[in-house]
């Protein structure tokens, strides 16, 4: 609903319905801004051809749609053949390059504590671990292509 105000009323306009959204109000936001209606959105309806195509919170569609959460794990060096086959060991290992592994897991909340467990005994050394992002334009490009 923002596009086309300048950013002084275009964020009067997201505040406000964010203050509706806590009052339990019902807003219907109809827009192509996708990291806008995922900002103000509680539930997101894909709607192709006159019917709706997918439907859920933002997380539910992208899980999904998407797969489990993909994860990123930065190393202090190149990942050796050794730290790939620990990682690989507890999680599906999606792609690695210089100094990262990139793996999926469907409980973060468990696999990575373990992981980093893990890699810590045999000394590997975890420069961060981190969530790649994954948009709502990656969920509609997926429902939209399935659709084809």
């Amino acid at each position: 609903p923002t596009s086309a105000m300048d950013p002084h009323s275009a964020r009067l306009v997201r505040d406000a319905v964010k203050s509706l959204r806590h009052h339990q109000r019902a807003i219907v936001i109809c827009t192509h801004n996708l990291p806008e209606a995922e900002a103000l959105a509680d539930r997101i309806a894909i709607i192709r051809r006159g019917r709706i195509i997918a439907l859920g919170t933002p997380a539910e569609l992208k899980e999904r749609l998407l797969g489990p959460p993909l994860m990123e794990l930065r190393l202090n060096r190149h990942p050796g053949d050794g730290t790939v086959r620990l990682v690989a060991d507890l999680v599906k290992v999606e792609a690695q390059g210089e100094d990262w592994l990139r793996y999926s897991t469907s409980d973060p909340y468990k696999t990575n504590p373990l992981l980093l467990q893990t890699l810590a005994a045999h000394g590997a050394g975890v420069v961060t671990l981190s969530e790649v992002p994954r948009s709502l334009e990656d969920v509609y490009l997926r429902v939209v292509e399935a659709e084809t």
